[in-house]
């Protein structure tokens, strides 16, 4: 986070208070999180989760246990985005859930706002709101991922959420219904499909394994199959007749 305004409206309320660092398990609400956070650049990652502060580790990243599932994931997600023109995704973007939530998740898949999606890119260029869909690398936080984060995306409407436990070599695909997460099985071939994304498919045992030519092949079975052209073609429809020539 790089904007100073949270840090000037503090200076205006009281101009005098010093504020105190960014410290694990401070219990705050988002806007005073994020004042300390801006005095603080040289935090690699903070989160808010319900209300608790969590700092990453200045300890190296493994390479095999988060850096290359996390690249696995996220070129899957990227590769279905190129495909999907009302759809966008990030790599660890802060999204500003509620008054005791802003988090920075692996990775998000949303609808774009001006094609109905349910979340808005703010003022300050953050996420305000609940992308569709929310993707997490569980490795040493896996306890997190599946409590108090997994809390916070059902209760603000994250419509699914993929949480990859890699020591477990398990992936699950959680999806909102009557306002809880059901588990999405995979059918027997180890193949989810999403809901909320027609065409957006995942080979859960090739993925696991690193075999990422199944997954993308599986993937662009997803975008070629009726769903996903029904799911793209109203956009396809708005432009043409928008265009000057149609």
């Amino acid at each position: 986070m790089t904007s100073t305004q949270p840090q000037a409206i503090a200076s205006r309320v009281n101009p005098t208070r010093t504020l105190p660092p960014l410290e694990n398990g401070d219990r705050l609400r988002r806007p005073e999180f994020e004042r300390r956070y801006h005095l603080m650049p040289d935090i690699k990652k903070a989160e808010l989760i319900e209300g608790v502060v969590y700092m990453a580790s200045p300890s190296p990243l493994r390479f095999r246990s988060h850096a290359e599932p996390h690249g696995d994931l996220i070129g899957w997600l990227w590769t279905y985005k190129i495909a999907t023109p009302q759809v966008q995704m990030g790599i660890e973007p802060t999204v500003r859930l509620d008054l005791e939530n802003e988090l920075q998740p692996d990775g998000v898949l949303l609808i774009s706002p001006e094609n109905g999606g349910q979340s808005t890119i703010d003022a300050e260029g953050y996420i305000q709101g609940a992308p569709e869909l929310v993707a997490e690398i569980a490795a040493s936080s896996a306890a997190i991922d599946l409590g108090d984060k997994k809390r916070a995306y059902r209760r603000n409407g994250v419509k699914e959420y993929i949480i990859w436990q890699v020591f477990d070599e398990k992936i699950e695909w959680f999806q909102l219904e009557d306002g809880d997460y059901v588990s999405v099985l995979p059918d027997e071939q180890g193949i989810i499909r999403s809901q909320v994304f027609p065409g957006l498919w995942l080979d859960i045992p090739n993925l696991i394994q690193g075999n990422m030519q199944q997954v993308l092949t599986v993937l662009q079975q997803g975008i070629s199959s009726p769903e996903h052209q029904a799911f793209v073609q109203p956009l396809g429809e708005d432009s043409a007749e928008s265009s000057p020539d149609a």
